[in-house]
């Protein structure tokens, strides 16, 4: 059988990029055994509301991508990303016992966003470094084979979360303190597995913030980042589909098992939808991912019990891996080398905002009008997305 056209005869991803993946799948294992639970313990332990938690959840995330404007900026000018790749990872590792030790909501949200803070120091100069590590013609594989262990330790975590909580008799206390475990052991990994390239010689530390420099971020890559935002809107927190479950009538202990069948099926589309990302159209892949959304919303918004629930949480993986990777060499390949730590965080700040409003907006339509209203309207911003980037595909079209 013959391969599609850039997928025979490539070399194998380097080792650091397997490193790089583990790594992210500890600690990804870590934070899911506790955030597949933090929904649940927030509403039903400590008795907030649910808009409560989706404006914390939405916070929270906007802070991580937030901070990658500044972390993605600072490794540009030092030329050295693993450093702060490595006191992100400590960050979301140092903050696990707190949520064991959280007797009110102060606590929880205090750690939740060191933890978040963590991850947006690391995120943007892992990003760099990924695209740093590979040859252009591997980005795609490169991101798509992180996001696939990542999420191996995102279904990981709430599998081991569940059955933790089945052993420990619902004791969400006892649970986090296992998860503090791999967080360190993450830390423990990057720091000796993976030797970052070193700075081409003869090339001065560039200053990212100055205009001169932001000039030569050019409009290939705003338009990504444009889009990325439209996307993002589209895509509020995974605690909503948590939430659903539970509306739906699956029992508390087995809530996590629905973020197992997300990030099993985000796990199992990441690296093959990347290696077809280095030989396709990237618009043409990111339309079909969007449509997936649009179905996965209308499937969650009109579920009437959990096995029909379960095919749309599966699509909505369906589309994560489609898209999450994709996104990112999207980024990688329109962004200059030296400012590339600058790119992915700009790019994450837009889509933080963007995860910021989706969130609350979904928390507010779900406390006034019930879950079809939040599903329907991630649908519509779906719909949106994709108008924008057939318009977009029209312009770049010769007349």
């Amino acid at each position: 059988m013959k391969l599609p056209r850039g997928l025979a005869a490539r070399p194998p991803l380097p080792r650091a990029i397997w490193v790089l993946g583990f790594v992210s799948m500890l600690m990804d294992i870590s934070s899911e055994m506790i955030h597949s639970l933090l929904p649940l313990f927030l509403v039903g332990s400590l008795g907030l509301s649910v808009l409560t938690v989706g404006l914390i959840e939405g916070v929270a995330e906007a802070t991580a991508l937030i901070v990658k404007v500044f972390s993605g900026a600072l490794s540009d000018y030092l030329r050295r990303r693993k450093l702060l790749a490595v006191l992100g990872y400590a960050l979301g590792a140092l903050s696990k016992p707190a949520f064991a030790l959280a007797q009110g909501a102060g606590v929880v949200v205090a750690a939740r966003f060191v933890d978040r803070i963590g991850k947006g120091i690391r995120g943007a100069p892992r990003d760099a470094l990924v695209a740093d590590l590979v040859a252009p013609g591997q980005r795609g594989a490169a991101y798509g084979l992180r996001q696939s262990l990542d999420t191996v330790g995102a279904f990981a975590g709430p599998l081991l979360a569940t059955a933790l909580m089945v052993l420990f008799l619902g004791d969400f206390r006892a649970v986090f303190w296992v998860a503090v475990v791999p967080g360190v052991l993450a830390v423990m990994l990057l720091l000796v597995g993976v030797r970052e390239p070193e700075p081409r010689e003869g090339r001065a530390p560039v200053n990212p913030i100055r205009r001169e420099a932001l000039g030569r971020l050019g409009a290939a890559y705003w338009a990504v980042v444009a889009l990325g935002a439209v996307f993002t809107l589209a895509r509020f927190s995974e605690a909503f589909l948590v939430l659903r479950a539970e509306q739906l009538g699956v029992a508390v202990s087995f809530v996590p098992l629905v973020m197992v069948a997300m990030n099993l099926v985000y796990a199992l589309c990441a690296y093959p939808f990347g290696r077809l990302a280095d030989s396709v159209s990237h618009t043409w892949l990111l339309g079909w991912g969007l449509l997936v959304l649009v179905a996965a919303d209308l499937v969650l918004a009109f579920a009437p019990g959990w096995p029909t629930m379960l095919l749309g949480v599966a699509l909505w993986g369906l589309h994560m891996g489609m898209t999450q990777g994709l996104l990112a060499a999207m980024v990688a390949h329109t962004a200059p080398e030296d400012l590339r730590g600058t790119a992915f965080g700009f790019f994450n700040l837009v889509s933080g905002l963007a995860m910021l409003l989706a969130s609350v907006i979904a928390g507010l339509l779900w406390d006034r009008l019930g879950s079809q209203a939040t599903f329907l309207a991630g649908g519509g911003f779906a719909v949106a997305a994709l108008a924008a980037l057939a318009v977009g595909r029209a312009r770049r079209r010769p007349a």
